[in-house]
């Protein structure tokens, strides 16, 4: 493995959207065992750009949840190229949900331009199904681990990324929008991406550096070099198996308020705080809960 510094931010997402990087597919029979799909959402139908199920990690029974865009072009229509439907993400909430119940930790391997936005998606609520899985994420009972290995766009993305750990492939990205679509808007441009690129901070290193990501994957020069890659689904495994055991640790109340405050502290300046404490009342006027955190928690004002 090798990690290139020299590397643009636009030569690394082109790394990530390369034919023949391994899909989610490809994570889940290396690092599982014993892998059962589950399908289907109980509402609509099954959506194949997500594939879900339970199977044991090092032994370990676990749900394991994947964003697949396919390999070819027949497996790519077959999975939308990865752009989940509303069905999808509902169907992932469920095995999330059973997860839950059955004391199972959760792993999501996410890699997805962004969520399907066909007319019929939007006519069967995808911002709803989003919405709906941001909300509940926050308040599972297990631990949860997103891995991003590949593309992470927007809320398509997020919606499997409400986590205990967020950990990235070094080449991937994860970002609001993506460089083609962000120089269109700002530069009426769509050539100028590169440029767009460096500007938006979507890179493992940098949002590692701002505390949105907890780890930073090394990855294969070359997905296609069988021992290299066996050698690297692995080392993933074992690291995924650790930190498991560790966020097992955790009292659920503690596990749950750890992961409020991940995503709360995201876009928290030491000068708003420094406001917040200095003006009398302005807690109140912002509103911004005092409470303690274990009765504050839910993104979207559950208590």
């Amino acid at each position: 493995m090798m990690t290139n510094e020299n590397l643009s931010v636009y030569d690394r997402i082109c790394r990530t959207r390369k034919s023949g990087r391994a899909t989610a597919s490809d994570y889940i029979n290396a690092t599982i065992t014993d892998f059962v799909e589950l399908h289907g959402d109980r509402c609509f139908a099954d959506d194949h750009a997500i594939v879900g199920g339970i199977g044991r990690l090092n032994g370990k029974p676990v749900t394991v949840i994947g964003i697949e865009k396919g390999r070819d072009l027949n497996e790519r229509l077959l999975r939308n190229f990865g752009c989940v439907l509303p069905e999808g993400y509902r169907k992932a909430l469920r095995l999330i949900k059973q997860a839950e119940k059955f004391h199972r930790p959760v792993i999501c391997f996410v890699d997805t331009q962004g969520a399907n936005c066909g007319k019929g998606a939007e006519e069967r609520g995808q911002g709803q199904a989003i919405a709906n899985n941001l909300y509940e994420l926050t308040d599972v009972k297990t631990p949860i681990i997103s891995v991003m290995i590949g593309e992470g766009g927007s809320g398509g993305a997020l919606a499997l990324a409400v986590a205990d750990e967020v950990w990235m492939l070094e080449n991937a990205y994860y970002s609001v929008i993506t460089p083609e679509s962000c120089a269109s808007i700002l530069f009426k441009d769509p050539k100028r991406a590169p440029e767009a690129a460096e500007h938006l901070k979507l890179t493992a290193s940098d949002l590692n550096k701002m505390g949105i990501v907890e780890k930073v994957v090394e990855e294969p020069e070359d997905f296609s070099e069988e021992k290299e890659t066996s050698h690297f689904m692995k080392k993933l495994a074992d690291d995924l198996s650790k930190e498991i055991k560790q966020l097992e640790k955790k009292p659920v109340d503690k596990l749950l308020d750890d992961r409020y405050e991940k995503y709360r502290k995201i876009g928290r300046y030491s000068e708003y705080s420094e406001a917040v404490g200095e003006v009398p009342g302005a807690a109140q006027l912002l509103g911004v809960s005092q409470a303690p955190a274990r009765k504050r928690r839910g993104l979207f004002g559950r208590g």
